[in-house]
């Protein structure tokens, strides 16, 4: 019997999503849940398209999202591959580095102490 191996189904390069990374949600939901505890956000969602993957926030549920964080790999080579995105859809900021990007946002719970 001469059994060849199956041969492995990978998808087509169109086909295929825009996802975060664990290491990239951790690094999100981290600053998700000090602003949770803050009493700032409440809720979010995660979309995974062909090419971006987003992660929407909201102040509440029905609502739209306060901020969007977004991965466009295509980017990666010029602006950064990571925006921070205003719910008027003005671009906070935009980088090669998650972390960095996501400052713009850690901002908003430092507040003055009277």
């Amino acid at each position: 019997m001469n059994a060849q191996p199956p041969i492995p189904i990978t998808p087509r390069q169109g086909n295929t999503q825009v996802a975060f990374q664990r290491d990239e949600l951790s690094a999100i939901l981290s600053l998700y849940g000090r602003m949770v505890a803050a009493g700032e956000w409440r809720d979010y969602a995660i979309s995974c398209l062909r090419e971006v993957a987003v992660f929407s926030i909201f102040r509440r549920t029905a609502e739209h999202p306060l901020y969007r964080i977004e991965k466009r790999p295509r980017l990666r080579e010029r602006q950064g591959q990571y925006a921070v995105i205003g719910m008027d859809g003005r671009i906070l900021k935009r980088g090669h580095d998650l972390r960095a990007v996501l400052r713009v946002l850690d901002r908003k719970l430092i507040r003055p102490v009277e």
